[in-house]
């Protein structure tokens, strides 16, 4: 059964890998893209435009389905070695977390709904992945039987 996910990097980072199709988190850790499997739907929460600035954004900034090749590491010079998988990012639009925190399960009444996202992936549940396709005006019912099958 597929699950759904929260991966937490800033938008800047987020729209390299949706023009590159990948994703990558927690500066490039395998162990959290391993949980991941091909189906999974995965969402971006982006706390800022550009990594590193105090500007907020505080929004949903793409969302896709993992396809199933397995995680693997790319060289990208001075020493970095990141690992990442395949997405098959969904055309969306970018949506604010704020309106949608009291009809989410994972933040419905909690003060500190942010906490978790410090671990730079979190699990959520189907009704929570739902509402923000919703708001990201994701059309869920797009056919990707054909694209998990692709292995690049």
């Amino acid at each position: 059964m597929a699950r759904n996910w929260i991966a937490v990097a800033s938008a800047d980072h987020v729209q390299g890998g949706q023009r590159d199709g990948f994703m990558q988190v927690c500066h490039g850790k395998a162990a959290p893209l391993r949980r991941l499997q091909g189906g999974d739907r995965i969402v971006y929460y982006s706390p800022s435009q550009v990594f590193g600035s105090k500007i907020k954004l505080q929004a949903f900034t793409a969302l896709g389905i993992i396809l199933p090749r397995a995680t693997y590491q790319v060289a990208m010079g001075e020493g970095f070695h990141p690992y990442r998988r395949d997405v098959l990012w969904l055309p969306s639009q970018i949506a604010a977390i704020h309106p949608l925190l009291e009809s989410m399960e994972f933040s419905a009444g909690v003060r500190n709904w942010a906490y978790q996202f410090r671990f730079g992936i979190v699990e959520i549940s189907s009704h929570d992945m739902d509402i923000i396709a919703a708001a990201m005006q994701v059309d869920m019912d797009v056919d990707v039987t054909k694209n998990l099958s692709v292995n690049k």
